[in-house]
């Protein structure tokens, strides 16, 4: 059995209008140690899933095994990093690294839980900013803050819904960049959601494209195949980014002409399946 195991994950939100189908049987494998992500356009439900991965929501239907374990709640063995950091504007820098990890460590002395949260502090470079609070810090330092705060919690899996997507080109780079090496050290397991194609390339060992919704599904899982560590000033020149970047947008694109071929022809809603209007337009 793989370390992260997801099957037939589905869910529904009813509202005022009626049933609004989400995600459509979502299955899901990753192993120990393993960087996957999901790609799919804006609105698809890709928020919903890592709401129902890290056991924020009850799922309609399916089932989540984290190491063998079945998911039915929240629970340290799962961090997120969410897009807008989420955190707490009165505490340092410091103190919401250590909020965490004194919550996943009420067993060890004061002084081991400091040494954790100095430790992964420094992981991402802001030591020097430790007693800032949250006001202090640019959008950048911000999001680092949430990444040590969930690397700190020491998670069996990290889970990221698009932490970088609310930052400057620039700053986006340097933190994608961050990561790589963050995850080069630690060689955690993480499921990184994103709409950001080559994003998804440069960080991940395989990438799942996401269907529109209503109904999402995921298609079939694409190698990256690039060797590490990955240099992105060279990435774009080489065959195997080329040929995951052609297959990703290929699923993509077609995903879409097909839920507006069914559409169009008054066909079934439900495609491949999954069907819907996408929001933005992806980064291709």
């Amino acid at each position: 059995m793989a370390y992260v195991e997801v099957r037939g994950l589905r869910k529904a939100y009813v509202t005022p209008r009626g049933r609004t189908p989400v995600l459509g049987g979502i299955d899901l494998s990753l192993d120990e140690g393993e960087f996957v992500a999901v790609v799919g356009y804006s609105g698809s439900g890709k928020t919903t899933l890592v709401s129902l991965l890290g056991g924020l929501i009850a799922p309609d239907g399916g089932d989540i095994r984290l190491d063998g374990v079945p998911v039915t709640g929240p629970g340290p063995e799962r961090g997120i990093v969410f897009q807008h950091y989420s955190l707490l504007p009165w505490l340092s820098v410091r103190d919401n690294v250590a909020l965490a990890v004194d919550a996943v460590n009420p067993g060890l002395s004061a002084a081991e839980r400091r040494r954790i949260t100095d430790e992964f502090i420094a992981l991402v470079n802001l030591t020097p900013a430790a007693w800032k609070r949250p006001r202090e810090l640019s959008g950048g330092m911000r999001q680092r803050v949430a990444v040590a705060r969930g690397l700190a919690m020491r998670p069996k899996l990290l889970l990221m819904d698009e932490p970088f997507s609310a930052l400057d080109a620039l700053t986006r780079a340097t933190l994608q960049d961050e990561l790589l090496r963050i995850w080069g050290e630690r060689r955690s397991t993480v499921i990184l959601i994103t709409n950001d194609v080559d994003e998804a390339i440069l960080l991940a060992d395989r990438i799942y494209p996401m269907t529109p919704g209503p109904d999402a599904v995921l298609g079939p899982a694409i190698e990256v195949g690039l060797p590490r560590p990955r240099q992105r000033r060279h990435m774009s020149l080489e065959p195997a980014y080329q040929k995951a970047r052609r297959a990703l947008v290929d699923f993509l694109r077609s995903s879409v002409s097909e839920r507006e071929a069914a559409t169009t022809e008054g066909g079934p809603r439900q495609m491949r399946p999954g069907s819907g209007t996408p929001g933005s337009p992806m980064e291709v």
